[in-house]
């Protein structure tokens, strides 16, 4: 099985350039010889505050939706976890969607 994985997160505009470095100072993005390396993609994200949430954005009972990057990178799986906790710290809402997908090597094909 490879040591990789992608890790994939949904952030507001706002905070993107702030997590992504963060990301690539984590570890995460080294293809090569090069780091930070990741991918990004605008769309909306749209979620129901519910109660006893404390949304960053919006109000509790309402619908609410924010301009949003998907950012995604390849990591060592070795630092997974490490990277997770960087990317909660750094990212403005309260529950933080973290996408993690095994990848396969060209030998493994």
């Amino acid at each position: 099985m490879s040591k990789l994985v992608k890790l994939v997160t949904f952030v507001p505009k706002s905070h993107a350039d702030e997590v992504r470095k963060i990301i690539g100072d984590a570890g995460a993005g080294k293809i090569g010889k090069y780091s930070h390396n990741s991918f990004a993609l605008t769309g909306t994200g749209r979620w129901l505050p519910l109660e006893g949430s404390n949304p960053t954005v919006g109000k509790v009972g309402q619908l609410s939706q924010e301009e949003e990057e998907r950012i995604e990178c390849v990591c060592e799986r070795s630092i997974a976890k490490k990277l997770i906790v960087a990317i909660r710290r750094a990212h403005p809402y309260e529950e933080v969607a973290i996408d993690i997908y095994p990848l396969l090597t060209e030998e493994e094909l």
